[in-house]
């Protein structure tokens, strides 16, 4: 049986961790080396690096900063912002990631996952959806630019396209959710989760430690994704894993 993931998210403006709610109201969260360091050191299984203001400031990512956060961590890293090609990508493999998110350029030119993929491997491709409900449709829309921008995508027919493409892992994101700090979405994340063969990272509304074992169980997802708890330090990451084993969660307990 694959162990489940937990994921502490560094979203980045500025060389600085900051955190909002639903994808706004942001507030600095501490210097993203020494929150990568302490990921690690309390037994994280990823790290996720979002350069969250690249996309629409139309610039790449933070190599620079991507390179020292590498230089201090030895778990999987994934990075993710203002990606628009191969070179990008590897750029930010030799600074030291393991794997890299797309999210907007991927809505933009669906056709660079699949480019991607042909590159560094699926392993390599991690694709970011954003998403909202639309209660007038009953469904998920996918957004882009870092929530600014509906697409009008659906987010099942997007996430399986992805995955046909290439894509790796789908990092899924509820801007609903986004902060709330209520629980994950646990409809849309078992839909997609139904939907495609590849692993869901499950994003946005993790608030206490049942809310863990309510994606992995409920949501279907392969792994969960947080950011203000772990970088407020209200929940602790070894105290997570070891509540969720007794709750009969595979997870992979602290080195």
């Amino acid at each position: 049986m694959v162990a489940k993931r937990i994921i502490p998210c560094l979203d980045v403006r500025n060389g600085r961790t900051v955190k909002g709610v639903n994808f706004i109201n942001l507030r600095d969260a501490g210097d993203p080396v020494e929150l990568a360091a302490l990921y690690a050191e309390q037994g994280a299984d990823e790290l996720t690096f979002l350069d969250i203001t690249a996309t629409v400031e139309g610039r790449g990512t933070l190599t620079a900063l991507v390179r020292r956060i590498a230089d201090v961590i030895d778990i999987p890293f994934t990075v993710g912002g203002g990606i628009r090609n191969v070179a990008d990508v590897g750029a930010l493999l030799e600074a030291g990631a393991d794997k890299i998110s797309i999210n907007s350029m991927a809505v933009k030119e669906p056709q660079l996952i699949d480019t991607l993929a042909k590159e560094f491997g699926s392993q390599c491709i991690v694709c970011g959806i954003d998403v909202r409900f639309r209660s007038e449709l009953k469904d998920w829309e996918v957004y882009v630019a870092g929530g600014r921008t509906p697409t009008g995508l659906d987010a099942i027919a997007w996430a399986k396209e992805a995955e046909s493409r290439g894509a790796g892992e789908i990092l899924l994101t509820s801007m609903d959710h986004d902060g709330m700090k209520s629980g994950f979405a646990l409809e849309i994340t078992r839909q997609c989760s139904d939907a495609v063969s590849i692993p869901i990272i499950a994003s946005g509304g993790g608030g206490k430690m049942e809310h863990f074992i309510d994606v992995f169980k409920q949501g279907g997802a392969d792994a969960a994704l947080a950011a203000s708890i772990f970088h407020f330090r209200e929940i602790d990451i070894p105290e997570l894993k070891i509540f969720l084993q007794k709750h009969g969660i595979h997870i992979r307990l602290n080195r």
